[in-house]
């Protein structure tokens, strides 16, 4: 299978030219600091409809007939390739029609509908709604446009790899969030072509990571589940015209759990001041769990924005969980007058702020004269969380959890 061509990207740049914005380049002092040298942040989640997705979809549409626009053109996403789709065609003077899940966040459902696609809710998961479009295609003649697997597609997206040369000439790592490969297949192509020496690695959620199986067996492979918070990237299957492209071109194809995209999502709101979606955030998570593995100048490409307000702030919870941010413990100590208020003026001069405080008489493992208190704290990391537990159990509570 021929891989999309040095040419045929620049072409489509020149076509984005005045479509898309240059996202900016922005320096990182933590992630450079992890790293052992420069990270750069390419803000993608900054684009027009808040991702990348919107430079495939014009020049796959750009590149319909008249008579194909005129029947127009369909689409099913989760999310950011719907918008793509649906301002792209706004902008080609087409007609988009978006299939997206029933639980689809309400935010780029509206967004979709607001860049003037008609949207139809269907399937519980994307690989149900895929199929709906598809069969949309058949039933009126509109012409489906896949989310990465078109050579289109991928040369609309390989444009961002020839704006990270242009913006980084010495480049020695880009790290690509990864679902379909779309992104991966086409900044490789770019990079590759232009500079054969820079290592490109794709980062897919561990837990709808269908590449790393699917290199192994020498072919596009079917995972049997997908569960992951990152959206964006929660593809079951790698395109034939993707797979072909990672597997020739991309260096290397890694995974990152659930904890480390929230952190990274974490990561990017409280040190780059950056709103970024998990799938956005993967090769963020990727330096958070491999610091010093990749080869500085190194950049990573924030590919999306698009996160549900209510989404946003489970993560933020979670993340500061999986980076030690809140503490949860039960402690035992004497039913006094005063023992509670006491106890809370102890965390307090000890710096946690307590979110939530339960107070128990009733526990067969209860003393006489014993209270149980459930507490939930917010902290400054795992070493406070350590010295609140330390310092409550040298005042002679009992500490049960941790």
């Amino acid at each position: 299978m021929d891989r999309v061509s040095l040419d045929r990207i620049r072409a489509a740049r020149k076509l984005l030219a005045d479509v898309v914005r240059t996202t900016s380049l922005a320096d990182s002092l933590v992630l450079s600091q992890l790293a052992g040298g420069d990270v750069y942040l390419k803000c993608e989640n900054l684009q027009r409809t808040g991702s990348f997705k919107i430079r495939g979809a014009y020049v796959r549409i750009h590149g319909l007939s008249a008579a194909e626009r005129a029947t127009g053109v369909v689409a099913a996403s989760a999310g950011n390739h719907a918008q793509g789709v649906a301002l792209a065609a706004s902008l080609l003077h087409t007609r988009a029609t978006v299939f997206m899940p029933v639980r689809a966040p309400l935010p780029k459902l509206a967004a979709t509908r607001q860049y003037g696609a008609e949207v139809h809710l269907h399937g519980a998961v994307v690989d149900e709604t895929l199929a709906r479009a598809k069969e949309f295609a058949e039933e009126t003649g509109a012409v489906f446009i896949h989310p990465f697997d078109h050579p289109d597609v991928i040369a609309g997206q390989g444009t961002l790899g020839l704006e990270i040369l242009d913006q980084l000439p010495d480049v020695a790592t880009i790290l690509v969030p990864t679902g379909g490969g779309g992104l991966l297949g086409g900044i490789a192509a770019a990079v590759k072509a232009v500079k054969p020496e820079t290592t490109v690695v794709g980062v897919q959620a561990e837990q709808a990571a269908a590449f790393p199986p699917s290199l192994a067996a020498g072919r596009p492979v079917r995972l049997d589940a997908v569960y992951t918070m990152a959206d964006g990237i929660a593809v079951g299957e790698p395109g034939a015209i993707t797979y072909a492209h990672v597997a020739g071109l991309a260096d290397e194809v890694i995974t990152v759990g659930e904890e480390s995209l929230s952190r990274a999502v974490l990561l990017c709101l409280e040190r780059a001041k950056l709103v970024v979606e998990p799938a956005g955030a993967a090769a963020v998570a990727a330096i958070l769990d491999h610091p010093g593995r990749f080869t500085p100048p190194v950049v990573a490409v924030l590919s999306g924005g698009n996160v549900d307000p209510l989404l946003l702030l489970h993560i933020i919870q979670h993340g500061m969980t999986a980076a030690g941010r809140y503490l949860a413990m039960r402690l035992r100590m004497a039913d006094r007058p005063g023992s509670l208020a006491a106890l809370l003026g102890r965390i307090s001069e000890l710096g946690a702020n307590v979110l939530d405080v339960e107070h128990s008489r009733v526990s067969g493992a209860l003393a006489l004269g014993e209270v149980e208190v459930a507490l939930k704290l917010e902290t400054r990391g795992p070493e406070h969380c350590a010295q609140v537990v330390d310092t409550l159990r040298a005042a002679d509570y009992t500490v049960l959890e941790p």
